[in-house]
C-alpha cells in the first residue's frame, strides 16, 4: 500500500473523530475549561502574590506560554484514551477488517488530536488576552510559538498512543498519563523561574523538554520579562532545538512502537 493511500485512510480516521467532537461537544467544552480555569486562578490568585510590584501584569505575560506548554502535553492523553476505549469496544477489530492501511488508525488519531489542540489554543489564546497577556513580537514569530508547541504535542500524542494500545482502559491511560505528565509539567519554567527552585530540581527542570517549549514559546511571544538573567544551560539557551530533538527523538521511537503494539492489540 502506497503513502499516499495511506496518509488517505488516516484522513478518514481523523475525520472520524472529529465528527465525534462535533456530536459530543462536552468532550472540547471540558478540555478547554480546564485550562482556562488555571489561567485564572494563577493569573489573579498567584499572581498578586508573586508579582506584588507589578501588581500580576508581569506575572501573567509570564504564565500564558507555561499554561499552553501544559495544556497541550495534558491534552495528549485524548489519543491514548480514545485508543484504549477504540480497543475495548471492539471498533480496532473492525477496522482491523477493512481494507485500509494498518497505521491509519494510529495516524488518524494523532492528526485529529493536533487539530483538538489547535481549537484549544485559539480559546487560550483570547483568554490570555483578556486577562492581559500580549505577543510583543512579529506574527512570524508567534506563528512559530503556537507551531513549536504543537510539534511538541504531537510527538507527546504518539508516547500516548502507544499507552493507550498497552493498558486496558481509558482510565488506566488517564491515571498513567496524570503520574508521569504532572511532575514533568509543574517541576518546570512553566509556572516560576527556575531559580526558584532547589538544586536538585532546577539541574532536572533546566533539561525537563516542558521547560525547553515553554522557553521557546516565551522567546518566540516576547513574554520574557526585563532585565530575568540569561538561562543556564544548552537546553534553555537553545529552547527551540532542543524541543525539536526531543520530538525527533520521541517520535522515531513511539511512531515504530505504536504500531507494533497496534498490531498486537488488535490481534488479543
Amino acid at each position: 500500500m502506497s503513502v499516499l493511500s495511506a496518509l488517505s485512510d488516516g484522513a478518514v480516521i481523523a475525520k472520524r473523530n472529529l465528527i465525534k467532537i462535533k456530536r459530543v461537544p462536552d468532550l472540547l467544552v471540558f478540555t478547554t475549561l480546564s485550562p482556562i480555569m488555571f489561567v485564572l486562578l494563577f493569573a489573579y490568585v498567584f499572581g498578586g502574590a508573586i508579582d506584588q510590584q507589578g501588581g500580576g501584569q508581569a506575572y501573567r505575560e509570564f504564565l500564558i506560554a507555561g499554561i499552553f506548554a501544559q495544556t497541550v502535553v495534558f491534552g495528549a492523553t485524548i489519543t491514548g484514551a480514545g485508543l484504549a476505549e477504540d480497543v475495548k469496544k471492539g471498533i480496532i477489530d473492525r477496522f482491523r477488517s477493512l481494507p485500509m492501511s494498518p497505521s491509519a488508525v494510529l495516524t488518524g488519531r494523532t492528526f485529529s488530536d493536533v487539530v483538538n489542540n489547535v481549537l484549544v489554543l485559539i480559546v487560550m489564546s483570547l483568554t490570555g488576552l483578556l486577562v492581559g497577556w500580549r505577543i510583543r513580537t512579529s506574527a512570524l514569530e508567534a506563528l512559530g510559538g503556537f507551531l513549536l508547541l504543537l510539534v511538541f504535542a504531537y510527538a507527546i500524542s504518539w508516547v500516548m498512543a502507544w499507552v493507550g494500545m498497552l493498558v486496558p482502559s481509558p482510565e488506566v491511560v488517564n491515571n498513567a498519563a496524570f503520574i508521569v505528565i504532572f511532575p514533568l509539567t509543574f517541576v518546570a519554567n512553566t509556572f516560576v523561574p527556575l531559580n526558584t527552585l532547589p538544586g536538585p530540581l532546577r539541574t532536572f527542570a533546566e533539561w525537563n523538554p516542558v521547560s525547553a517549549v515553554t522557553q521557546g514559546a516565551r522567546e518566540l511571544f516576547g513574554n520574557i520579562p526585563p532585565g530575568t538573567p540569561p538561562p543556564t544551560g544548552w537546553a534553555l539557551n537553545h529552547p527551540v532545538m532542543y524541543t525539536l530533538i526531543w520530538a525527533v527523538v520521541v517520535l522515531a521511537v513511539f511512531v515504530p512502537l505504536a504500531n507494533a503494539q497496534y498490531r498486537r492489540s488488535a490481534s488479543r
